[in-house]
């Protein structure tokens, strides 16, 4: 037996713990032997390895939802600290749920985004699953219903509000006054030029993330992220629109909506260059 202050400290599931263990898994043994998941420092194991004084440790079942804490202990060690509880802080505004606003918003969630306002007015429809973040069993639902559903599985613990109805140049101030960063995520190019300058015009602490030019399936390199004024951000190639011939496709569709989730995961990070 090694003397107190031999003893190896290291936190489980984000308590401070002080033992005689040599190995990751005998802290496994000991605190959750059901567990089938060990992160150590960030990183899923599948074989043990030598614990170092201060190591932090997640112990996780498969298939069952773990607790508040237990998630953001593995978040943030993924994550790091210091970012996690930036991203914890966000409040991100998602406008139009589609095939970018969906993916969006799933991205988001998965980084385990504070708080994220879904508005749309549409319900899901059989062509949306060419491309949207739907499965046939939403069909006939409020998108904000669908999707917040979809992110609830992902992690119950962030605050999802949602919007159901269509935001306009009389009401999107309202809507987004609260929010840091908003995603256009809009079809029709009014509707997104509307969106740009109310938000640029109207709320001038809020920064903007949009896109334009993710159509048909041209090289994905030509997708890129481009930092144009003050608060506005641009993703896409910025001239391959839908037309007779050329759809929106699931793949360009989602690499487009990846570079808004990252430039949105920047600015929450303190990141403000492309």
């Amino acid at each position: 037996m090694l003397e107190e202050d031999e003893k190896l400290i290291v936190f489980v599931n984000g308590k401070e713990e002080k033992g005689d263990w040599n190995t990751a898994y005998e802290v496994r043994e000991q605190f959750a032997k059901k567990s089938d998941v060990v992160i150590v420092n960030g990183f899923q194991i599948n074989e043990n390895v030598e614990l170092k004084d201060q190591d932090e440790i997640v112990l996780i079942r498969k298939g069952i939802m773990p607790k508040e804490e237990e998630l953001e202990c593995m978040l943030t060690a993924r994550h790091t600290p210091a970012v996690h509880g930036k991203l914890k802080k966000g409040k991100v505004a998602i406008a139009g749920l589609g095939g970018l606003g969906s993916n969006i918003a799933v991205s988001l969630a998965r980084i385990g985004v504070g708080m994220l306002r879904l508005i749309d007015f549409d319900v899901v429809e059989p062509s949306n699953l060419n491309r949207q973040n739907y499965d046939i069993r939403h069909l006939g639902l409020l998108k904000t219903v669908a999707l917040k559903q979809q992110l609830q599985d992902i992690n119950p613990y962030i605050q999802i509000d949602t919007v159901n109805k269509k935001i306009t140049e009389k009401n999107a101030a309202e809507l987004l006054k609260d929010c840091e960063i908003v995603c256009e995520a809009f079809d029709n190019p009014e509707n997104k030029a509307m969106l740009i300058n109310t938000v640029l015009t109207h709320l001038p602490g809020i920064k903007i993330v949009s896109a334009s030019g993710m159509a048909g399936y041209k090289s994905t390199n030509l997708i890129r992220t481009i930092h144009p004024m003050k608060n506005l951000y641009l993703c896409g190639d910025f001239e391959t629109e839908a037309m007779a011939g050329c759809g929106l496709m699931a793949p360009r569709v989602m690499v487009c909506a990846g570079h808004q989730a990252n430039m949105v995961l920047r600015l929450l990070a303190g990141e403000e260059e492309v």
